[in-house]
């Protein structure tokens, strides 16, 4: 059995008490995963940002809203797990500052100072002991290449690349790549069953091959 973290779902960065930056990830992905790999007999907790799904009653599940409180979760439970799927799909940027008060309208047009979040796959990656880690691409240009140099720049071991037609689908289309660049699982049809293809996967590579070496 593997202990195993994963991430699901937006973050929000908030411009003021009621507004708030994001995107349009549904969950729908991290909880299918989370259920594949409860399924497969493994230990799962789940870092959740604003989700619209339930996640597995076995799942331990942890909620947050920011990019900053989903890495503060995640690296005060990552030394305690053996791998890491980064499903969530946190929110790049924040506002410089906050507004204390809900902003106004003023009839000419606001300008906002963004700054970028942090990068919760790579400061975990610089933390790392023996974990294995696994990244989600979403692109829409040069899908591959983007892939492997997120892949390469936050040390993951996979890297599953999908496009922005994923996005609340209840259906997706997936690559999975390795660290050499090869294609090694390409899975279509509803988020469940993709999820169980892509679990399948990270079982052979790496939670069946970590164990191996133990063993060895």
């Amino acid at each position: 059995m593997a202990r195993i973290l994963i991430t699901s779902g937006p973050t929000r960065q908030y411009l003021d008490p009621v507004r708030y930056l994001s995107n349009a990830s549904s969950g729908r992905m991290g909880a299918a995963l989370a259920q594949a790999a409860i399924e497969a007999g493994h230990e799962v907790t789940v870092v959740s940002g604003p989700a619209e799904v339930e996640y597995p009653a076995a799942a331990e599940v942890v909620a947050v809203v920011s990019t900053e409180e989903m890495l503060e979760a995640c690296r005060s439970r990552f030394s305690g797990c053996d791998g890491l799927i980064g499903a969530a799909a946190p929110c790049d940027y924040r506002p410089q500052e906050i507004a204390r008060q809900k902003l106004s309208k003023t009839g000419r047009p606001r300008v906002l100072e963004l700054v970028e979040t942090p990068d919760i796959l790579a400061t975990l990656a610089r933390e790392k002991r023996s974990q294995w880690m696994v990244a989600f691409a979403l692109e829409t240009e040069d899908p591959r290449l983007r892939a492997m140099q997120k892949l390469q720049r936050k040390q993951c071991d996979l890297v599953v690349l999908n496009g922005p037609a994923a996005i609340r689908a209840a259906d997706t289309r997936v690559e999975i790549i390795d660290r050499s660049g090869s294609v090694v699982g390409q899975f279509a049809g509803s988020k469940q069953e993709v999820a169980r293809a892509i679990f399948r996967v990270i079982d052979e590579k790496l939670i069946r091959s970590e164990q191996t070496q133990s063993r060895g």
